[in-house]
């Protein structure tokens, strides 16, 4: 091996067979190319995990769809509780037979809105809503010196994160490239989180 040059990481089946089956399961993706599919689900998904590793305790996915980032998460930190939390129950059951292949991994068929506050060490969401909403979903759940970990697109727009996360016990976003960390800074604050549906129906 050359100077300078990395083993490449050993590919993980339990993450392969997933990405086929999300490939191949109507309903779950829009991305029919593999290598497409690898960057957007696999790829993007992995990189949550240095910010996830800073903040102890279980781990939730808001809205984890077809499992990302969710199920790539969990992959890379087995000694952590993940939570795939999911409103669709057909996507659930999807998530359920992928978990038997993660032994760290719990599906809960829910809405954000419906889970106990303060409950995990990270909240992590992906193409879950617009940033601002994500937020006011994901840090609820959060316990004071955890965190929402929003995967974002070029577009997202800080300050208005910052806005909502100051509504609900959230600090200054934190920008890394393709990822806000919202720290959890203060309790989570009487009127919240708002009964379901009303962040995405008049966000903050």
């Amino acid at each position: 091996m050359s100077h300078g040059d990395r083993p490449q990481p050993v590919p993980d089946p339990r993450l392969e067979e997933w990405l086929r089956r999300l490939l191949e399961t109507p309903g779950l993706t829009a991305i029919r190319d593999p290598a497409t599919a690898r960057r957007v689900h696999l790829d993007e998904s992995l990189a949550a995990v240095p910010f996830i590793e800073r903040f102890p305790g279980s781990v939730v996915d808001v809205g984890s769809g077809g499992g990302a980032p969710g199920v790539p998460v969990a992959a890379a930190l087995p000694e952590r509780e993940v939570v795939l939390l999911e409103a669709s129950r057909r996507k659930c059951e999807f998530l359920e037979s992928v978990a038997r292949e993660l032994p760290n991994v719990r599906v809960v068929w829910g809405r954000a809105e419906e889970q106990a506050v303060e409950a995990f060490g990270a909240a992590v969401a992906k193409a879950l809503a617009p940033p601002p909403v994500a937020a006011e979903w994901c840090l609820p759940l959060v316990a004071l010196g955890g965190a929402a970990i929003l995967l974002v697109g070029p577009s997202a727009d800080p300050g208005a994160v910052a806005r909502v996360a100051a509504q609900v016990g959230g600090g200054e976003p934190e920008e890394h490239p393709g990822v806000l960390v919202v720290p959890k800074i203060a309790p989570t604050p009487p009127g919240f989180p708002r009964r379901p549906g009303l962040a995405r129906k008049r966000p903050l």
